[in-house]
Parts: structure tokens; sequence; C-alpha cells
């Protein structure tokens, strides 16, 4: 079925500290779209209110918090949703044994739970209205699992399921479901993931104590040689754009050549090859 362009150019994108989320807001504000930013801590707030912004305060992790913003979209947005982007996330690092129940409720609430809360309660003025975008910011690591950090790929294969199960779902409203599978981007992800990481994470208890100190070390310089590899948040905003704004929106867009290999690999490379590499490369870390 050929999706109708939005009708209305609004749009609330939700996690936007830093990184994808911002450059997003940016980027669609440019396009001529009325753009509802999002953050979680008043410091965020207030930089996206000196960016122009007119921003609300969303904690996905909290469902009041995640009643409240959606309330409050609907009343700004009155002539209608054009878009909703979720891109806010965490990443909690660590092998899958040294999960508390703690850390793995904590992943799941951010990347799954009150992504799928916030975007039930616009759903139904979406499908009033006969049209919208919904788009999730997925990654390389929904469709293939490294090891360390488990949790996190985990959490993305779950919204990549429920994004299909949306799509299906919402295909004779006027409502596109996307994914966008980002793969290396310079931002402050990697190095929130590793102060995540090191709040829920006791090295001194795993197997893998070194490892986890290494990596947690590592996500926190992110020395420069390591991000010349780096796509940019701009990127990745171009594509969301292209899934808003679109008459035949892609059901999912790999952004940087390791996304699009690693979606390769999930199709077609053997488990047993996947596997290979995987502890090859957990060995020389």
């Amino acid at each position: 079925m050929r999706r109708p362009l939005v009708r209305v150019r609004s749009v609330v994108v939700t996690g936007c500290s830093t990184g994808i989320g911002r450059s997003t807001a940016r980027c669609l504000r440019q396009r001529g779209w009325r753009v509802i930013p999002t953050a979680r801590k008043p410091e965020d707030l207030e930089s996206l209110r000196a960016d122009g912004f007119e921003p609300l305060r969303l904690d996905v992790a909290d469902e009041t918090s995640v009643a409240e913003a959606a309330r409050e979209v609907l009343e700004r947005l009155r002539d209608g949703v054009g878009g909703v982007v979720n891109n806010a996330g965490v990443g909690v690092g660590g092998a899958v044994e040294d999960l508390s129940r703690e850390a793995l409720r904590w992943q799941f609430e951010v990347n799954v739970f009150g992504l799928v809360d916030f975007t039930n309660r616009l759903l139904p003025a979406m499908r009033a209205q006969g049209w919208g975008r919904i788009v999730n910011v997925s990654s390389v690591l929904g469709r293939v699992v490294t090891p360390m950090v488990g949790a996190y790929c985990a959490s993305k294969f779950a919204l990549e399921a429920l994004s299909d199960a949306w799509r299906v779902e919402l295909w004779n409203t006027g409502i596109g479901v996307c994914l966008i599978e980002p793969g290396p981007i310079e931002s402050a992800f990697r190095r929130n993931a590793a102060e995540t990481s090191a709040k829920l994470l006791d090295p001194a208890r795993s197997r893998f104590g070194d490892e986890i100190r290494r990596e947690i070390e590592r996500r926190r310089t992110d020395p420069p040689s390591r991000r010349s590899w780096m796509w940019p948040p701009e990127t990745v905003a171009r594509a969301i754009a292209h899934a808003l704004e679109s008459s035949r929106p892609c059901r999912r867009y790999p952004v940087t050549w390791p996304a699009w290999a690693g979606a390769l690999a999930a199709c077609w490379a053997p488990a047993a090859w996947l596997d290979w590499i995987h502890r090859r490369g957990l060995a020389s870390r």
C-alpha cells in the first residue's frame, strides 16, 4: 500500500540532549518541520531552549513522565501529530552472566517499554487523523549480536520485532513504521553507556573483569583514532528525514558501511562464522 505523505509537518523527537537526537531536531527544523524535542535532564532542556526549541521533559523509564509528555504533545499538536521519532536510548554493557535483574530491567525500560508506551499513547490520534509516521532508532546491533553488549543487543532485537509487528498491524491506517539502523556514529552515546555500565556492573565479581574495565575506560576516552571511522550524527538525521517525508519510505535504513555489512551478515553469514569472529575479537581486547 502506498503511504500518503505526512500532511502536517509536526514531529516529536525523543532523546535530544546530544548526538543523533539533537542533529535530527535541527535537521527537521531546517526542512520546515515543527519539532518538539525531548530530554530528561534540566540542563539539557535549557540547552535546547537556548537552541531555539520549545522542548519537553520526558524520562521514558518513568511511566508518569511518559503519560504527561504524551498529553502535552497532543495538546501542542492539535493540528495533527505528523511523526514520532523514538531516539532516546541507553546501553548497558557486560557479559550476560554479570547482568543483574536491575541492569536488564533498566535496559529494557528505556529502549523498549518506555518507547512502546509513549508511542501507543499517541497512536489513537494518528489513527484518527489517518496519517503519520513512526520512526524507531534501532542499531546494527539489532541485526547482529556482539559479546559484552548482550543486553543492548537484546533490547534492539526486541525493538526490531515490535516495529515489524507495528508496521503490519498499521498497514491500512495511513501510518508508516520505519527502522533506522546506525552503525558507529560520533556522539556521546558511548561515553554515556560507559557511565551506565560503571554504575550497574561490578568488575571485581566478573570473570570478564579486566575486559569490562578496559571497555568502560575506552568508551569514556573515545580517542581520536577511534572516532576517525565514525560517521557524524547528521547522516542519521538525513535518513530519519527521508523516513518521515518519503511517500515510499524504506522499512529499514542502515547507516554506515558496518550497518550495511551487519544487515548482510544477518541474512547470509553462517552462525558458526560469526561466532568465530566474535570469539577472536573478545580474546584480543
